[in-house]
């Protein structure tokens, strides 16, 4: 049986991570409250961002801001989302 959290941004008890996504307190922290379906939405959201923004992630100010967003994207709050995104239509 996969372990449940309550999910900080779904608001609702959902399957947690397999395990912690980074380390350190941070990724302990996202272990805890934060489901597997968020973390992957996240995922997408993140790869978007560092392929539009052209970011470098051996870049300090690239990975604080990325990370920056990450906690906003998971607390309901508003972010930043890639500018020239157009989903591909549904057939």
């Amino acid at each position: 049986m996969s372990r449940t959290v309550y999910c900080r941004k779904y608001k609702e008890e959902l399957e947690g991570l397999d395990f912690p996504p980074m380390p350190g307190k941070k990724g302990q922290e996202l272990y805890e409250t934060v489901s597997k379906k968020a973390w992957q939405e996240w995922q997408k959201e993140q790869t978007m961002l560092i392929n539009e923004k052209h970011l470098n992630m051996m870049d300090s100010n690239s990975r604080k801001y990325l990370q920056a967003q990450m906690e906003r994207f998971l607390n309901n709050e508003p972010f930043d989302s890639a500018e020239g995104y157009v989903p591909p239509e549904k057939s």
